[in-house]
């Protein structure tokens, strides 16, 4: 298996082949769309550790709450237009492990819950494709 093709708990932390990513993008203010609309835009972005992923802000849709997105389910970053998108459904989106704090992507606790969710929804949908 080549890197970031195995989308399971280690795998949904690296950037997928072919999504467009590009090692040292900065993607803070792009807009990120899930595969049924839009859920925010990239607050922040930690590529300095082995669970590499985006802060987005949802802003009113959800509340104002954050979501914590990894790599590995970046489908397709377009620089031109400063998109990002990724494999989940906006209410796979909502439904994702709460983020309160920047401490929780410290908590390996945390990450693993959202590693699971996140790889759980990508095995789901190459299942159904």
């Amino acid at each position: 298996m080549t890197e970031g093709s195995d989308v399971g708990t280690d795998g949904i932390w690296l950037y997928r082949p072919g999504s467009g990513h590009r090692e040292g993008l900065d993607l803070t203010g792009f807009r990120v769309e899930a595969t049924d609309g839009i859920i925010g835009h990239v607050d922040r972005q930690a590529d300095d550790t082995p669970q590499r992923h985006l802060i987005v802000d949802t802003g009113a849709w959800v509340f104002g709450r954050s979501l914590v997105i990894p790599a590995g389910t970046v489908t397709g970053v377009d620089e031109r237009e400063r998109t990002v998108t990724v494999a989940c459904t906006r209410a796979d989106a909502k439904e994702a492990p709460r983020f309160e704090t920047d401490r929780e992507t410290r908590d390996p606790r945390y990450l693993a819950a959202v590693g699971a969710y996140h790889a759980r929804l990508s095995h789901a949908s190459q299942a159904s494709g």
